[in-house]
């Protein structure tokens, strides 16, 4: 009886972890689908990716520079002074 009661066990937590990493996966899926690149409002060394004169995220070297972008919510992009969709 005890061998029956830790396979069940182990059953439901192997089900627990499993349904634990699905979720992760999709509210990661939607996060990235809610999100847009935004060019141009990035302050010195807030960017989020690689630039034209710079390898790595974080790199960028003045504030508001036209290559460098950072990830905003979808729409607000539109609405940053200064902002871009593209990078220039």
């Amino acid at each position: 009886m005890k061998k029956t009661t830790n396979i069940a066990l182990a059953t439901a937590v192997t089900g627990l972890l499993a349904l634990a990493g699905t979720a992760a996966t999709t509210s990661t899926a939607v996060a990235a689908e809610a999100k847009e690149k935004c060019y141009g409002v990035a302050k010195a060394g807030k960017n989020d990716c690689a630039t034209k004169t710079s390898s790595c995220a974080g790199t960028s070297k003045t504030d508001g520079q036209k290559d460098a972008f950072i990830m905003v919510p979808k729409g607000l992009c539109d609405r940053l002074a200064g902002s871009s969709k593209t990078s220039s």
